[in-house]
């Protein structure tokens, strides 16, 4: 279905064929060596066209809205995008999604309908699990437009059990190098009961270049699976530490009385009955999530975040956040989820979507600073 080349990759091609970055985990890998920040970016509009154009005889892509809360000033909005892309080796070799036609998944067209969800909606912030085609798409594509990355592996990455894999999975952090400066990055390796697990994360300290302030942003992906909710509440609750720990030492480096900031995205593979969804609701961080935004009472959560069939059945589930320091931020706008019709009778991933979890996107802007420090 569609053709499978473009002069998207054509234009990379050279980007793609050079040789191996350092290992991401690698204390000497400085993620700001690949964006070649003289370079002028790629015009988005005209790449989301050739997606477009690729993906012309699939369905349409799914139309969602945008919610505006009525709160905080547009005019200096910071976008953030949080998505589990679904790894190709899993979709393809592990997940069973009985649903959906394997030439769906093919790679050829399903990463034009990643880049067009991405270019839709153009974060200034992507947050990425599960992403196994770092090196040789997502960096290369995302640098041509001006993003500054970095990559934490999972180090026994179940993509690595599937034949012809393309490497391990992990997170992915980008953002816009125009708009922020990055002070410091740390890579986590998640512990629970004093043992190191499969699970990581990603906190980047940046500084907004309009505003001159400086905030944290995570990305993680969190131990799946019904009966390991112990080990997630673990694994959050480690995460929680770690950031305020690289929280003080920003705070230390700035020379700041206020407390930095904080967005933290994920996978967390926990529906909000669970302990570590609650501890990050009551951290002493001061967290809130911001999809509570499209709910009418402004206190609970989607009804779904992820929806798939597999031979088990069907599972429509919430796991996917967005939390933010409530004291510091003001969400002004949230994208909606489709509708159970939009998505269709055989749910996700499909022909027009390329995850069994949907993205989400959130708009915020820094509160007043003398409200702030009150």
């Amino acid at each position: 279905m569609g053709s499978s080349t473009s002069s998207l990759y054509s234009a990379l091609a050279k980007t793609v064929s050079r040789p191996a970055l350092p290992h991401p985990c690698d204390s000497t890998y400085n993620p700001g060596n690949d964006l070649d920040l003289n370079q002028d970016p790629a015009d988005p509009l005209e790449l989301l066209r050739e997606c477009r154009e690729v993906l012309r005889n699939r369905p349409a892509q799914l139309q969602r809205a945008f919610v505006q809360t009525g709160h905080g000033d547009s005019r200096q909005t910071i976008r953030v995008m949080q998505w589990n892309v679904l790894a190709q080796a899993l979709g393809e070799g592990m997940d069973n999604f009985v649903q959906c036609p394997m030439d769906a998944l093919n790679w050829a067209e399903r990463k034009y309908l990643i880049l067009q969800e991405i270019l839709t909606y153009r974060p200034d912030i992507i947050c990425l699990q599960e992403v196994d085609h770092y090196f040789d798409m997502f960096q290369p594509v995302l640098a041509s437009l001006g993003y500054q990355s970095s990559f934490c592996p999972k180090p026994w990455s179940p993509c690595l059990d599937v034949e012809n894999n393309n490497g391990p999975d992990g997170c992915a952090l980008f953002f816009n190098h125009k708009r922020f400066q990055s002070l410091n990055t740390t890579h986590l390796r998640l512990s629970a009961m004093m043992l190191k697990t499969n699970q990581v994360a990603i906190v980047a300290a940046l500084r907004c270049r309009t505003t001159e302030r400086a905030f944290c942003v995570a990305v993680t992906h969190l131990k799946a699976r019904s009966g390991w909710e112990v080990l997630r509440s673990a694994q959050g609750s480690d995460l929680l530490r770690n950031l305020r720990t690289v929280a003080q030492r920003i705070e230390t480096k700035e020379k700041t009385d206020t407390d930095i900031p904080l967005i933290v995205c994920g996978d967390f593979n926990a529906e909000p009955s669970e302990d570590v969804y609650r501890n990050f609701a009551t951290s002493n961080l001061g967290l809130d999530s911001a999809y509570k935004h499209l709910s009418t009472d402004g206190k609970t959560e989607p009804p779904y975040t992820t929806w798939k069939i597999r031979p088990s059945g069907e599972s429509c589930h919430t796991l996917d956040y967005v939390w933010y320091s409530h004291r510091a931020f003001d969400v002004n706008a949230v994208l909606d989820f489709p509708t159970a019709e939009q998505i269709g009778p055989n749910r996700l991933p499909s022909y027009n979507y390329p995850s069994d979890h949907l993205s989400l996107v959130c708009d915020f802007s820094f509160k007043d600073p003398v409200l702030v420090s009150q």
